[in-house]
């Protein structure tokens, strides 16, 4: 997400500063870093903003991942849909998500985080109304394909969300309120599991439409509370050169590199865990009510442990943590490989879960890293004679940009995810190759890791 600008030539807020001016849902004067402003009236704005930001946000993922739930309801002989069919419709709304985080970390500054918020929240409306329209039996599969690639336009929600919270809090609160908004975004994953699973054990696959009946009435909640209750910030600005500045930074693809190993594991294994479970055993999960007792239970905990990776970062090293974190999903790998391999189903869920822990933590840990890069180059700017402020607000507009370059490319980590799932069961009638594939990623992730951030003499070791 880009970095907002601050302002330097602010005056002190007096000690009872009012509220700010409701017309028009603007506010001209923000100074979060003003102890008695922050106290007197930024805390109450930033924490009602904060919270319909969350959760619009919360149900942008849920839409993302409508089509990992979805797919259960579609059975072969009724809808002719093979697996190889099945991984295409949950990975073209991935792909989609992942296009859009860019522009849409652009149009808070651009619109206005509270007008921003009324459009995102909306847009879910589209893909919500026309899949109800279309699921049904006879329906052709590349009208699917259309409205799940729809369901994409959740995934941007995260991108706009997260740019705007960062506007409101000061700078000593933006971990937490980052963490909280991205953790309570995240969570829309297992909650539109556990929705299906209730569908699916009270109505049963034949009724796919009560999900989005549920979800078309909170899409609504979401635009209408943002427009009564959010604001728009006149001095969150983005700063299009840092974007392009970013592009010439090495650390920016690497970075975006490790976080296609969290995040695109945790969304990618997000979509893809029921299909799995019923074409890796299809014996005992002969019924999707029997896959969604367990699809839920990875993304919950990988969403819930999600800070835990940043506060292990900030005591340990952001770098440090990352480094076996990717040992451990590689280990996770292994396990679900020999799962596979031995056809033990619980050393396969046990091997799953463990990924979406380790990538929920590996989540938390690459993010506190980018700041904690360019803080870095900061104090070997000045130590070499370069101007401290200067440095300073480099270092902030730079990890503002990472952060939205990373957060798309990393998604697409999804996509890959997906796809080589569809390829593994299309070759092999199996996910062997793709924990294969798994395993070598993370492996490179922790051989990268090390080299550059770990390593003696490395420029960036202390990250």
């Amino acid at each position: 997400m880009a970095a907002p600008t601050r302002s330097t030539d602010a005056l002190p807020a007096p000690p009872t500063a009012p509220p700010p001016p409701r017309g028009g849902r603007w506010i001209e004067d923000w100074r979060p870093e003003d102890p008695q402003f922050w106290e007197a009236t930024g805390k109450r704005v930033a924490r009602r903003n904060l919270f319909f930001s969350v959760f619009s946000e919360h149900i942008g993922f849920s839409i993302w991942s409508l089509w990992s739930v979805l797919v259960l309801f579609l059975p072969e002989p009724v809808f002719g849909i093979d697996p190889a069919g099945k991984f295409l419709l949950t990975t073209l709304p991935t792909a989609l998500g992942a296009f859009v985080r860019l522009p849409y970390t652009f149009a808070v500054a651009k619109f206005g985080g509270r007008n921003w918020t009324i459009v995102s929240a909306a847009l879910l409306l589209v893909p919500t109304i026309a899949t109800a329209i279309v699921l049904e039996p006879g329906v052709d599969y590349s009208t699917l394909l259309l409205v799940s690639c729809l369901a994409g336009v959740g995934g941007g929600n995260f991108a706009s969300s997260m740019a705007n919270i960062n506007a409101f809090y000061p700078d000593r609160l933006k971990g937490w309120a980052l963490g909280l908004n991205a953790g309570g975004g995240n969570l829309g994953v297992p909650v539109i599991q556990l929705i299906g699973l209730l569908v699916l054990a009270t109505a049963g696959a034949e009724h796919p439409r009560i999900i989005l009946f549920v979800y078309i009435p909170l899409i609504i909640a979401a635009a209408v509370g943002a427009a009564l209750v959010m604001d728009n910030l006149t001095t969150a600005r983005n700063q299009p050169r840092a974007m392009r500045e970013a592009t010439r930074e090495p650390h920016t693809w690497i970075m975006s590199f490790l976080y296609i190993g969290t995040f695109g594991s945790f969304i990618g294994f997000g979509f893809a865990f029921g299909q799995v479970l019923q074409n890796q055993f299809a014996v005992d999960f002969d019924t999707p009510l029997k896959a969604a007792y367990l699809t839920w239970l990875g993304p919950l905990l990988g969403s819930l442990i999600r800070p835990i990776g940043g506060s292990l970062a900030d005591r340990f090293g952001g770098a440090r943590i990352t480094f076996y974190n990717f040992v451990a999903m590689a280990v996770g790998a292994s396990v679900v490989l020999t799962a596979s391999l031995r056809e033990s189903l619980p050393l396969f869920v046990l091997g799953f879960v463990l990924l979406f822990v380790f990538s929920g933590i590996g989540n938390g840990s690459t993010y506190k890293m980018i700041p904690a890069i360019f803080r870095t180059q900061a104090q070997l700017t000045v130590a070499a004679g370069g101007d401290s402020a200067a440095a300073d607000r480099r270092a902030l507009r730079m990890s503002g940009a990472l952060i939205g370059i990373a957060g798309a490319v990393g998604a697409f980590g999804g996509v890959l995810v997906n796809l080589a799932f569809r390829q593994s069961f299309l070759s092999t009638g199996s996910g062997d190759g793709a924990y294969i594939a798994f395993i070598a990623f993370y492996a490179v992730c922790v051989a990268v890791t090390w080299a550059v951030y770990l390593r003696k003499g490395a420029p960036m070791t202390g990250v």
